[in-house]
């Protein structure tokens, strides 16, 4: 078997990143394609666990202008991201791959409660468990949750896929003359309001030690160069 650059992480995952070339709503495609990038890594033998968004189906309201209350909102953004997070389970175990889905807020029918020691274990034993409903807590994104799941099972790292090759110091997609990072501090990220992960998730990964890799998931096998030790993406870490 071949040596992984990290033995434990989690994986973050925009809801966004579902609906493909879509509107809204999941492109069975691109769900099968991200299945597949994380079944490669399951069989190098890294546990892996997955927080996903909701994006693709509802966003938490900013303000309370849509006669709908930001708590409320946000409640309904975490059940958005069971959604998704069940669409995912289907397509991996699809692929012959054991998972196990876990939620923040109970819903015993469709999947376990998040218990810290449960989840690590259920890692300890190959499986691929994703971890639904946020932080169970509306005001909270999923960043923030993947971040606090990633401290409390004692990940290595966590890798934010997304659609550009890492951390740049302008937006790539507008600016062509953006300059990639190969490493960049936490404290950068701040300073310079990068928008890699949420305030409060870059602060939780800081004060826990947590690195941050951001790469591009959409780029077939680039999830498991990565984890090979190949140089893909950002890294996001200590002062330097």
């Amino acid at each position: 078997m071949e040596m992984t650059r990290y033995r434990r992480v989690v994986l973050k995952l925009s809801g966004e990143a579902l609906m493909g070339d879509q509107q809204f709503g999941i492109d069975p495609a691109r769900l099968r394609q991200y299945a597949e990038e994380v079944r490669a890594v399951s069989e190098l033998g890294v546990q892996m666990g997955i927080v996903i968004g909701g994006g693709n189906i509802f966003r938490g309201v900013s303000n309370s202008t849509s006669g709908i209350h930001k708590a409320t909102g946000d409640n309904m953004g975490m059940l958005a991201t069971m959604i998704n997070a069940l669409a995912l389970q289907a397509s991996l175990e699809n692929l012959g791959v054991v998972t196990r889905l876990m939620s923040a807020i109970r819903m015993e029918v469709v999947a376990e409660p998040f218990i810290r020691r449960r989840a690590i274990r259920h890692l300890e034993k190959g499986r691929v468990v994703i971890l639904g409903a946020g932080t169970g807590n509306p005001y909270f994104t999923t960043d923030t949750a993947a971040a606090l799941r990633a401290v409390e099972i004692e990940a290595d790292v966590i890798i934010k896929g997304t659609r550009v090759d890492g951390v740049y110091d302008a937006d790539p997609e507008r600016n062509p003359k953006a300059v990639r990072f190969d490493r960049i501090s936490y404290l950068d990220v701040l300073k310079r309001d990068l928008k890699v992960m949420d305030l409060t998730a870059i602060t939780l990964c800081r004060e826990n030690h947590v690195p941050i890799l951001v790469f591009n998931m959409n780029r077939p096998g680039n999830l498991k160069r990565l984890l090979l030790g190949e140089s893909v993406g950002t890294l996001v870490s200590e002062e330097q």
